[in-house]
């Protein structure tokens, strides 16, 4: 019986120093390492954490950046685009403009022919058709967007009106308006296209 227990209390003791020597060996290698050699290590994480932040920063700073250009080059073409549109509508509205003010000396010598038609010749059939003629051409004109600039009677604008002369006015209610029109002017889409020749009343 002393055998046995002898045999079994060695068997423990063997089993607790077994287990010992794993916990030693779990303890990792810092246990071996001296203090010089532990405080290297730690500096060697602690770089290589620096590291990896610095990096991190790095790229981090690289997105914004990329982002910033990107920005910048969308609103830059957004810009374009907004550009380009405009311009193209205003080409559109102005296409005709150097046609149209060609064509306005016609007008201006249809518009004479039937004044003096409409008096001399009442009735009269070339008189009623240069009238027509005139009166399709203005129809024509004005779906264009052409349209006459008001001037006989108006107070004298320079944005509208070209002043060949000035006469002493008769009245003090004619001080500054326009008081004889010599040729008429017209605009294309709102843009002046050829201004009004009168004479102002001063």
């Amino acid at each position: 019986m002393e055998k046995k227990a002898d045999s079994k209390n060695k068997e423990t003791q063997q089993e607790k120093e077994f287990m010992a020597g794993e916990q030693d060996q779990q303890a990792g290698t810092n246990d071996n390492m001296s203090p010089e050699e532990q405080i290297q290590e730690e500096e060697a994480v602690l770089d290589m954490n620096q590291e990896m932040l610095d990096r991190i920063k790095e790229l981090e700073a690289k997105v914004a950046e990329a982002n910033e250009k990107h920005l910048r080059l969308f609103s830059e073409f957004d810009n374009y685009r907004k550009r380009t549109t405009r311009e193209r509508i205003e080409l559109l509205k102005s296409a005709s403009a150097e046609m149209i003010t060609a064509l306005l000396p016609v007008v201006d010598d249809l518009e004479r022919a039937s004044s003096i038609a409409a008096a001399e010749a009442k009735g009269d059939a070339v008189a009623e058709g240069v009238t027509l003629i005139l009166n399709k051409l203005k129809a024509i004109l004005s779906q264009k967007g052409v349209e006459e600039i008001k001037a006989n009677g108006e107070e004298f604008n320079t944005d509208y009106h070209e002043a060949i002369t000035h006469i002493p006015a008769t009245d003090k209610s004619q001080k500054g308006k326009v008081v004889e029109v010599i040729q008429k002017g017209y605009m294309l889409n709102e843009k002046v296209i050829r201004f009004a020749r009168v004479v102002v009343a001063n």
